[in-house]
């Protein structure tokens, strides 16, 4: 069997696959924030309890908010910062007594939705999480792409595209620049931009109930939303051209944004020739850790063990 495991800032889930996919346990715990050590006791014991519960012994891969470094074999990029400086799949290793495999969580939606998701068959596919912020993952051949500086898929910190005066030089965003994509198309980008258009802060999802009943406001924000999301789309395709595009996060449950997005994208892709299907994550928020999971294949679990 395979377990996967979504290492989040809030919560730690765990999942054990049989080899054809099915589930046959789940269990989801608080992180211990802060906490490096008690971080590696925990996923300890989710495995243990997941061993113990299907009587099977499982490989072990992990979604981070970040990745290692090629360089220094350690964790960068983590917003989850106790984790930043450690050498978390060592780590995982020594008190797991196997191999385990890491990736970041927008690369574990890839694979995930590339294994028995939304872009199931598909050799080059790419996933975007518009949650709290945005992240972005790349699956070729069912496998995650995280490129020679570790990074292959970080789309939510490049610059928005071909940006109107209004949107120039952008808002702020954590990373220390302006104008990421991150800032204009997470959850959190649509509901600033909707309290610009009005003075009124309202989440995401009320925000779209409000555009599909009509209110005005609320369609400019969300169309504005949409053309922003298909200019970031746009040189996703002109550089990875992927078979699929797949979304996830809360952002990806707005049904609008399948016929607005595909919609505009010829305006923007080189060519003006552009059918990329846009589909949301089939598994949802479970992409994650069942992405985790599929990174050792069937074969590849049992020799690991």
């Amino acid at each position: 069997m395979r377990i996967g495991i979504d290492l989040g800032g809030t919560k730690i889930e765990a999942l054990a696959l049989a080899d054809d996919g099915r589930e046959l346990e789940r269990h989801r715990v608080s992180t211990p924030r802060d906490d490096y050590e008690a971080t590696l006791q925990t996923i300890a014991g989710l495995c243990a309890r997941l061993e113990q519960q299907t009587g099977r012994r499982g490989s072990v891969g992990v979604g981070i908010p970040g990745t290692l470094s090629s360089r220094t074999g350690l964790v960068k990029n983590a917003n989850s910062v106790w984790l930043n400086g450690r050498p978390l799949d060592r780590d995982l290793t020594r008190v797991l007594g196997r191999p385990v495999r890491l990736a970041n969580d927008a690369n574990c939606l890839a694979v995930s939705e590339a294994s028995d998701g939304a872009a199931s068959g598909h050799a080059v596919v790419f996933a975007a999480i518009l949650g709290t912020g945005t992240g972005a993952g790349v699956a070729l051949g069912g496998r995650p792409h995280a490129g020679r500086n570790g990074v292959g898929g970080e789309w939510g910190h490049n610059p928005l595209p071909w940006p109107t005066p209004e949107e120039s030089p952008g808002p702020e965003c954590y990373c220390g620049k302006r104008g990421c994509l991150e800032t204009w198309v997470s959850g959190t980008g649509f509901e600033n931009d909707y309290a610009r258009l009005t003075g009124a802060r309202l989440r995401g999802p009320d925000i779209a109930a409000r555009a599909e009943a009509g209110e005005p406001s609320a369609v400019t924000a969300l169309q504005r939303y949409a053309d922003r999301l298909a200019r970031g789309l746009a040189h996703v395709i002109d550089i990875l051209d992927p078979d699929v595009i797949v979304l996830g996060g809360g952002m990806s449950n707005v049904a609008a944004l399948y016929q607005l997005v595909p919609e505009q994208l010829p305006r923007w892709v080189f060519g003006a020739e552009a059918d990329t299907p846009l589909r949301p994550a089939l598994h949802g928020d479970s992409s994650g850790v069942r992405g985790a999971a599929w990174l050792w294949r069937p074969g590849e679990a049992e020799s690991s063990g």
